[in-house]
């Protein structure tokens, strides 16, 4: 008997397709967003199974968990590896040479740590500021726009860590305009940054999930973060 299960394969052609529907919708070319499967939790199988179907962005957020994954899969060479959690200061070592893309630093402490490692393993690293624009007390990240500047001027001095955006998890069910205004102030502050810093590399936006990835392209992700809408709910 036939499986009525959707596959990964076919819930990423889904996903590719709506990416593309809403970027060419807000005058944008579907070229500009990274898709970012969040794999956290999910098995390597499943990993490789959205690999099969030509994806190659991966985000997790137990350092752990991921290095697990890694060695797991580590006959295939072109997985880019995001990770998108809390970064403890404890597992910044075993960053470099693992992940290529950190989207959660949030303290200079944080950032002097990374780049002590990756100077260490000789490894560069792109990072992206996370920014806590809901204020939310359970959420890490820079809330004021003068603690976002002290941290970016950290990471831009640095020589291994690559500063390239920033990143926002906003408060869920805000409904459409109050989102798209937390998505609308990322955008402003990270063009600030560019400016300030003289820095055309900070171009990144990663924000958008599955619930709000379509207001977050409207309003200029150039990542956005989906997982049960590729690999079902956890």
């Amino acid at each position: 008997c036939k499986m009525s299960k959707t596959s990964i394969k076919d819930k990423l052609a889904v996903v590719r397709q709506q990416l593309s529907q809403a970027a060419t919708a807000s005058g944008r070319s579907p070229e500009e967003i990274q898709l970012i499967a969040v794999s956290k939790t999910k098995p390597a199988a499943m990993i490789n199974e959205a690999v099969l179907a030509n994806h190659t962005a991966f985000g997790e957020n137990m350092v752990q968990e991921a290095i697990n994954k890694m060695s797991a899969l580590n006959n295939i060479d072109n997985i880019e590896w995001h990770m998108i959690g809390h970064l403890q200061k404890n597992k910044v070592k075993f960053c470099p040479g693992n992940f290529q893309w950190i989207h959660s630093i949030d303290s200079i402490e944080l950032a002097k740590k990374l780049e002590e490692r990756c100077a260490l393993k000789q490894q560069n690293i792109n990072v992206l500021i996370q920014v806590n624009l809901s204020q939310e007390k359970s959420k890490f990240g820079v809330q004021q726009l003068v603690e976002l500047f002290q941290l970016a001027e950290t990471l831009h001095a640095g020589h291994w860590i690559k500063l390239r955006g920033l990143m926002t998890i906003p408060e869920p069910d805000l409904g459409e305009a109050s989102t798209r205004k937390i998505f609308e102030k990322l955008r402003m502050w990270r063009d600030q940054l560019q400016k300030e810093l003289c820095a055309p590399e900070i171009n990144e936006l990663s924000m958008g999930m599955t619930a709000d990835f379509k207001w977050a392209i409207q309003e200029g992700a150039t990542m956005i973060r989906l997982g049960t809408a590729i690999f079902g709910p956890r």
